[in-house]
């Protein structure tokens, strides 16, 4: 289900709060809710298609496992409120408990309907979770535990417009010039790829076509009657399993080369903007003549001069460093001209062949949107191939330890972002070299492995041939590359030193 789905599934609730009758349970993945004089509530929680749906007279029995017994004694009494966070699939069910002789707290259900991560959640009114359907340990999501004890954490925020209060067609100008179905799911809340295909059909548009401004009118119509009645027509059937599949590997084809397609673009804005600096070039190189040639009649350390141009007889204001002398500042302004003009000959020189790449992309772009299933699986065999290709030298230390070693800035760079948090990173001390990395798969290396590592870190460096050369290592999660550094520039913290003879090892 899709978030505008859901809304309109809890529109149709009687009015709250409301008595509920108590829980029956259809199957192991599917409770039932009965209300006083209401419909039931279904909550059918398997993964991939969890549903939410008002039904009357639904079958069902007693609990079938112990996640269903706990709910069924511990979501008790009426059913106070709803709420949908946003328009996101998780719904929010809180019960007032009952009195009696076994009081029963109040408690919240939680509902999260997403897909392949479905789950239902019981808490008390603090968040803390006192029962789970489906438990989430670290080894499944190192971010986010969904265990009993812990503390439930919505999904993360987000941005989006909200379809039912859309002011009117031009809130929708961010849509322009994307492809429709994908900037609907993008930019608009409560909106899956099914209901982005239905709004594109009741607004008479292609899914895959780029959005134009003249398409903003029909968009806003139709997401107002998706809105109301949120039911997908038989002309917009749910994604098989090959659809599913070809987008899920379509989708970084198409995301690195719009990256590649955004540095393209921004070539182009480089090349404008060098053209609007070459016509200062001209005014930049008149300043430095006439600071040279009153040179001698400016006093030291000003930070403006006035002076005549002796062509036109105009007095010019030249901004000027303080911090330099006159004949300097007219040196800064030579080369900055130089520079505006040399820019300028580059983008006229490189502008056609960026030009012609762009188009290529483009039409590279529509390609991969139009492929099939079997070519897209080429693809990705093919690039787990070259992800998988042997990079760096490989050796065995002693104890079984594989050891890797980068033999230029690119293989350095790879095998230290690919290494893991718990590997041993090495590097000869203070002069260029090869990353070195330990790989220990969670165990202690022992000092002849750190040794052999070390001595193959000190031959692959401009230090190969010396004795006592320091090599330092520590664990790769101290290890960590700053914004803007080349590939394979690092910095790192918490290291060692060993101090070995820079000749490679007896096997290597």
């Amino acid at each position: 289900m899709e978030g505008l789905q859901i809304a309109a599934v809890l529109r149709e609730l009687p009015e709250l709060p409301r008595a509920t009758l108590g829980w029956r349970f259809p199957a192991e993945d599917t409770a039932v809710l009965a209300l006083a004089g209401g419909p039931e509530l279904v909550l059918r929680y398997r993964p991939p298609n969890p549903k939410l749906a008002l039904a009357r007279r639904t079958g069902g029995g007693r609990p079938r496992t112990p996640f269903q017994k706990q709910l069924a004694a511990r979501a008790r009494g009426p059913l106070l409120r709803t709420e949908q966070l946003k328009l996101d699939r998780v719904v929010v069910f809180e019960f007032g408990g009952e009195d009696g002789f076994v009081e029963t707290p109040p408690v919240r259900l939680i509902f999260e309907l997403t897909g392949r991560n479905a789950n239902l959640i019981l808490t008390d009114l603090e968040g803390r979770i006192l029962g789970v359907d489906r438990p989430v340990g670290p080894e499944q999501n190192r971010y986010r535990q969904v265990r009993v004890g812990l503390t439930w954490t919505p999904p993360p925020p987000y941005e989006k417009l909200d379809p039912r209060t859309l002011a009117g067609p031009e809130v929708l100008r961010p849509l322009v010039g994307r492809p429709l179905v994908r900037a609907l799911v993008r930019h608009v809340d409560g909106l899956g790829p099914r209901l982005a295909r239905e709004v594109a059909r009741r607004a008479g548009l292609e899914p895959e076509r780029e959005v134009g401004e003249d398409d903003l009118e029909p968009l806003a119509r139709a997401l107002a009657e998706v809105v109301a009645d949120p039911t997908p027509s038989e002309d917009a059937p749910a994604p098989s399993w090959r659809e599913e599949t070809a987008a899920a590997l379509r989708k970084p084809l198409l995301a690195a080369l719009e990256r590649r397609r955004a540095t393209l673009l921004r070539r182009l804005g480089d090349f404008e903007r060098a053209r609007a600096d070459a016509g200062k070039a001209e005014h930049w190189q008149r300043f430095g003549d006439l600071l040279l040639a009153y040179a001698h009649q400016l006093p030291e350390h000003a930070e403006r001069a006035v002076l005549e141009d002796w062509e036109s007889g105009e007095p010019i204001e030249i901004a000027l460093d303080p911090a330099l002398s006159p004949r300097a500042n007219a040196q800064r302004y030579y080369r900055r001209a130089q520079r505006a003009r040399a820019r300028a000959e580059r983008a006229d020189r490189e502008e056609a062949a960026v030009r012609s790449e762009l188009a290529e992309l483009e039409r590279e772009i529509e390609r991969v949107q139009s492929l099939p299933l079997t070519e897209l699986q080429r693809l990705h065999r093919e690039a787990r191939r070259e992800v998988d290709a042997p990079v760096g030298l490989r050796r065995s230390a002693p104890g079984g330890f594989e050891v890797r070693i980068g033999r230029n800035r690119k293989e350095n760079d790879w095998l230290t972002r690919s290494a893991r948090s718990d590997d041993v990173w090495l590097h000869a001390q203070g002069v260029p070299g090869s990353h070195v990395i330990l790989r220990t798969g969670g165990k202690s290396p022992p000092l002849e492995a750190l040794l052999y590592a070390a001595r193959l870190a000190a031959y692959h460096s401009k230090a190969r041939g010396e004795k006592n050369v320091p090599v330092d290592y520590t664990l790769k999660k101290h290890v960590w590359r700053p914004k803007g550094a080349a590939p394979g520039e690092v910095l790192y913290t918490q290291a060692k030193t060993l101090f070995v003879n820079a000749e490679p090892p007896e096997d290597a």
